[in-house]
């Protein structure tokens, strides 16, 4: 027989997945054939799967990527791609966050960069890292904003960002900054330089991204604190996937 008030002390506790399991056991012989110490095991795995499930909802919910649903299994290998799948593979077992190492994915308009990021990211949150997908514009109008404010909102923007173990920059360098913004650039850089991971998305190859940057000197640092610590992935293709899937956005 249920105990309502066990029942009720399990969600007040916020036990929610003992609670489920606890009724399913008080409603059925049989589990009464069990002894006590698996009866309470099957009690302990449903609340601890439900919770890991819940904070893994969270995590994907939260880094608010293009495509939620990217995976690394569905990546698909054409040959005039060129991916390195064994790369791709020994990546997505989140050593590189691990050694606070940076991927760089690089590659034209619809060759896939946004999605091979996201998959990336996905698969950082089920190993339950912390993850955020933001477009270089957006991240700078953010910053630049904060920076106005009088209240320390910058410092608090920064140490935001510091904190994610994946940070996802998509359009990067799309186009040339001020001093100004890559000067934001560069307090980004360095706060993640060798405490966690940064995948940059661009459509150039690093070595054309000093003329983007502007000032030389901010241009040499950034580069200096991202491109030693980089995996570089190359994605070609003679078709993009816009045009295989007929989307009109970049996958």
């Amino acid at each position: 027989m249920i105990n309502d008030q066990t029942l009720t002390k399990l969600h007040e506790m916020k036990l929610g997945g003992m609670a489920d399991a606890y009724k399913e056991q008080s409603s059925s012989k049989d589990f009464q054939k069990m002894s006590f110490e698996d009866r309470f095991t099957l009690l302990v795995d449903l609340e601890y799967s439900r919770r890991k499930s819940n904070t893994l909802q969270r995590l994907i919910k939260s880094a608010t990527f293009l495509d939620s649903n990217a995976c690394i299994e569905d990546i698909e290998y054409y040959e005039d791609r060129r991916l390195d799948k064994e790369l791709i593979l020994k990546l997505a077992n989140g050593t590189y966050i691990h050694d606070c190492h940076n991927i760089i994915l690089k590659g034209p308009t619809g060759s896939g960069k946004s999605y091979l990021a996201s998959a990336f990211g996905v698969s950082a949150c089920r190993q339950f890292y912390k993850v955020k997908y933001i477009r270089l514009p957006e991240l700078i109008d953010e910053l630049s904003l904060a920076k106005l404010a009088a209240d320390g909102s910058y410092r608090k923007c920064i140490k935001k960002y510091k904190k994610v173990d994946l940070l996802i920059l998509d359009e990067w360098l799309l186009t040339e900054l001020s001093t100004d913004e890559a000067a934001i650039l560069l307090e980004i850089a360095e706060a993640r330089h060798k405490v966690a991971s940064t995948i940059f998305c661009s459509q150039i190859d690093p070595s054309g991204w000093h003329m983007k940057l502007g000032n030389e000197t901010i241009a040499e640092a950034i580069l200096d604190r991202i491109i030693h610590d980089s995996y570089q992935i190359l994605i070609d293709g003679e078709v993009s996937m816009r045009e295989r899937y007929g989307l009109s956005k970049e996958l």
